[in-house]
């Protein structure tokens, strides 16, 4: 039905991206003070850095190798006052980055959050929560990085080499001339160690998610492993994940550690031909003893920007991915949309139409086929048959989450595209075979249905549900903590929290998706009734596996590829002895089977 996306590591692109670097920088747009700010703070600070050392310099050459004093006093208080200028660019460009970072990241993430708010019921359908998840988060964190600790790192050590070689060049451009073609070897040998550390670690994190993924695997499927003696299978394929992120973490590793002792070595020798043709010059007088100690530090001050820039390099590669996958999702166009002549409605308690209807997810495999129906307003209709028949389908086209690939639905002989979504979506009631419940109290999740309710007509809604009764033996009542999902409660709990907050919405049309599916007796009972009373004078559609909660509707259809092959009451269907007769003696049987089990067992 759907074609699940590889998400867990995808590939970083290993090219310049210019339309996507542009896309990047135009998120940081509307904050440009920020940025400014912080750019011309780091270069100040980078600048700064440059000057110490010349100043350094001139303080051994002009104050302590002469022994002048003052001059030595003066250059020393020059250096304090800058020292402050600096420390101010350090706040500057601190707080402005990271300022901007955590606005980029809202912006990116706000604008995916609404983005996601627009998209059709068939993306999440196709597309794994993980993937999405991992664009809100961690895709968003690293392009929010690259425009602000990731500029702000290249613009410190571009401005920081350049300012380092025009001193240089200034002291002794002989020895500058030596150092610049050393400079080229650096940045090549850290871009080299860079690009292949960062492949080892991708294959880490790759081999991390899998490992994850088989830990979770073997804890919650515990029992179906040692049911079926896998055991030892499974601490195999455990080991051979485990060698293989053992082998990749270690290449990293060795590489990580080789990095740093070449880059120094390559530095030590632009050192040694500093000390030795600069320490020969000094006797002829074209060097001085501060002019070696600057070159030397400005060699040593040169091997963190070049390690930056091979840092940032890397991860711009992450980032250009990142933002790849950001830009995709937020160009996906929703496959159901508001056409521009759409009109809102007053009401959909109207008679509903299916004329004709084809529908199918994959193209080869039809899921409805030339479907026809026509359901009066008010009338229930509950749809039985095997799974895969259509039934979701039929109620997932009257939602609108999809729409017909051929044929026509109407409401009160309307075509249903010319009304907008939000007319559409903001007049139905829906409950699930697995409700799903949202952090917060009881309260506020009945009150999902309806925002402006007050607490009377929540309880009121909850009466009329079944739920008030369990709701006020709960220690809190309605002020309960349902926790993430609805963890703290039952299922059927859940579920008549669920149809307390249909009810409180008093939809138009009302949708039971086996709502009874996964509840006890008792609790079936309770939904039932809320049922009927919240189906009294609207349209209901309801998916039932359990045949006993559907005796009452209007008509019942029987669902098979796609098609309407029984349709009636349930005694009209009994009396045709066809499949609806067949399924439902085959359920009775079995519900007194069990009665008979459960009473013998009371007795023994």
């Amino acid at each position: 039905m759907t074609d699940k996306r590889q998400f867990e590591e995808e590939e970083f692109v290993s090219q310049f991206n210019a339309p996507v670097v542009r896309r990047i920088l135009a998120q940081a747009a509307p904050h440009w003070p920020m940025m400014l700010t912080f750019l011309l703070a780091i270069a100040l600070v980078s600048l700064l850095d440059g000057y110490f050392t010349f100043l350094s310099k001139r303080m051994i050459d002009e104050g302590i190798v002469p022994g002048d004093r003052a001059q030595l006093f003066r250059l020393a208080g020059q250096y304090a006052a800058l020292i402050v200028a600096q420390a101010a660019g350090v706040f500057g460009f601190i707080y402005a980055a990271g300022v901007l970072g955590e606005r980029v990241q809202y912006d990116l993430r706000k604008k995916l959050f609404d983005h996601l708010q627009e998209l059709s019921f068939s993306y999440f359908d196709r597309t794994p929560v993980g993937w999405i998840m991992s664009r809100v988060t961690s895709d968003t964190s690293r392009v929010s990085e690259l425009v602000s600790w990731g500029l702000l790192d290249v613009t410190w050590a571009v401005v920081g080499i350049v300012t380092s070689f025009y001193f240089m060049f200034k002291i002794n451009w002989r020895l500058a001339s030596i150092v610049i073609v050393i400079l080229p070897i650096l940045v090549a040998v850290a871009v080299y160690f860079k690009k292949r550390i960062l492949v080892e670690f991708r294959q880490v994190r790759k081999l991390n998610s899998k490992i994850t993924g088989a830990f979770n695997e073997n804890i919650t499927g515990v029992r179906v492993t040692k049911a079926f003696g896998r055991e030892e299978r499974n601490l195999e394929e455990f080991a051979e994940l485990s060698g293989e992120r053992y082998r990749a973490g270690f290449r990293a590793g060795w590489l990580s550690a080789l990095f740093l002792p070449v880059v120094q070595l390559i530095s030590a020798a632009a050192v040694a031909v500093v000390v030795v043709v600069g320490g020969l010059q000094v006797e002829y007088g074209g060097m001085t003893i501060g002019g070696i100690q600057a070159f030397i530090s400005y060699i040593a001050f040169m091997l963190w920007p070049v390690q930056d820039l091979a840092r940032v390099y890397a991860n711009t590669q992450q980032a250009i991915a990142s933002a790849e996958r950001i830009f995709s999702l937020l160009d996906t166009e929703p496959e159901v949309k508001d056409r521009p002549d759409a009109v809102e409605v007053g009401s959909l308690r109207v008679d509903i139409e299916f004329d004709h209807v084809d529908f199918w997810y994959e193209e080869d495999k039809p899921v409805l086929q030339d479907f026809s129906l026509h359901v009066r307003q008010g009338e229930t209709i509950a749809l039985v048959g095997p799974t895969g028949g259509g039934k979701s389908t039929i109620v997932n086209l009257l939602c609108r989450f999809y729409e017909p690939k051929a044929g026509v639905i109407r409401f009160g002989g309307r075509d249903y595209t010319t009304i907008k979504l939000e007319s559409i979506h903001s007049r139905l009631g829906i409950v699930l075979q697995s409700p799903h419940l949202f952090s917060g109290t009881i309260r506020e999740n009945i009150r999902y249905g309806r925002l402006d309710a007050t607490d009377e007509e929540i309880e009121a809604a909850a009466k009329l549900a079944g739920a008030h009764d369990f709701i006020m033996e709960l220690e809190r009542g309605y002020d309960t903590e349902v926790g993430e999902g609805g963890v703290l409660l039952s299922t059927g709990q859940k579920q008549l929290i669920s149809l307390a907050r249909a009810v409180l919405a008093d939809p138009d049309i009302f949708i039971m998706d086996e709502a009874t599916s996964s509840v006890d007796t008792v609790t079936e009972n309770l939904i039932q009734r809320g049922m009927e009373a919240m189906m009294e004078g609207r349209t209901s559609f309801v998916i039932a596996h359990r045949l006993s909660t559907i005796r009452r509707a209007s008509r019942i259809l029987f669902i098979e590829n796609g098609r309407i092959v029984e349709q009636g009451t349930h005694f009209e269907l009994l009396r045709q002895r066809g499949r609806y007769y067949r399924l439902y003696t085959y359920q009775f049987r079995r519900e007194m089977e069990q009665q008979s089990a459960l009473l013998g067992g009371r007795a023994a």
